[in-house]
């Protein structure tokens, strides 16, 4: 099911420098998109009385806002701040679930019959619905974090049950999986509105996956060269492979890890370059044709 887009201009508003601001002002004054993407950052990770990511400095600058749930990272109390945090800045709220491994962040693989995973998944993400709800606002998306985002894309199993875990909490919600993965496929299959997703700031090898972070060139922490490779993603649906090769990517949405070093400088970078190449950055609607921000 393709996923729609608002057609008015976004409410949006970033605070520009100086230098960035003339950027803008010197494309044509109509400015009409040629394509239009969603900037989304993970968010809400610290816990306790851990601090981890720039969650202020990186939310100005994105359209939509992957919270994590409290199992690989996150507590009740920061995740309601981090509701209120994308509200202040019209950003689109989404729970970001995880296996349940706070030691690993997540990103260590654990092997769950796909009826625990659905449960996991639905707990997490009504979670944050129950306090996006206190905070007077609805999610809009799903994104699965770490390994079981990784695993979701190559296992049909898997994918089956987080999609059919989000769809029994609200069948609205869009489902956020990498592009061209059974976690896309499954979300289709469930009825529920998908957003194919493309990651300028990691490496990719050949078959389209990323690149485990212990490879050189997985993690790619340049400004210039992700700036770069998010506007070809974007425009040309394309990526270089770590082999050299070319990846084909369909884009609906571009993630920046809110807790790579420099992340606000980075999402700041991304977002102005992309409204000066003539990309409008908004976030995914729903069904009704709502933007939850």
């Amino acid at each position: 099911m393709p996923l729609p887009f608002p057609r008015k201009q976004a409410t949006f508003r970033v605070e520009l420098r100086p230098g960035e601001r003339q950027q803008l002002q010197a494309c044509p004054s109509d400015r009409q998109a040629r394509v239009q993407v969603d900037l989304n950052a993970d968010v809400g990770e610290s816990f306790g009385a851990y601090r981890y990511g720039d969650d202020a400095g990186v939310m100005p600058f994105v359209s939509s806002a992957n919270i994590a749930c409290g199992f690989h990272a996150g507590d009740p109390a920061v995740m309601r701040e981090t509701v209120r945090l994308a509200l202040r800045h019209s950003v689109a709220i989404g729970a970001h679930p995880g296996f349940q491994d706070l030691a690993g962040f997540g990103r260590r693989e654990m092997h769950l019959p796909p009826a625990e995973v659905e449960s996991l998944v639905a707990y997490q993400v009504g979670a944050l619905a129950a306090l996006a709800a206190a905070e007077g606002t609805r999610l809009g998306h799903v994104k699965p974090h770490g390994a079981l985002y990784n695993m979701a894309a190559r296992d049909e199993a898997l994918a089956t049950a987080i999609a059919r875990a989000v769809a029994s909490i609200d069948a609205s919600l869009v489902l956020f999986g990498l592009s061209g993965s059974c976690l896309i496929t499954a979300g289709q299959r469930a009825g529920l509105r998908v957003a194919s997703e493309a990651f300028p700031d990691r490496g990719y090898r050949s078959d389209g996956s990323l690149a485990p972070r212990g490879v050189p060139g997985a993690v790619v922490t340049d400004v210039d060269q992700v700036v770069s490779r998010a506007i070809g993603m974007t425009e040309r649906q394309s990526v270089s492979a770590l082999d050299g090769g070319l990846v084909t990517v369909a884009v609906d949405t571009l993630c920046v890890h809110g807790d790579t070093p420099g992340a606000a400088t980075l999402a700041r970078g991304l977002r102005v370059a992309l409204e000066a190449a003539g990309i409008q950055v908004r976030p995914p609607r729903d069904e009704h044709g709502l933007a939850r921000d």
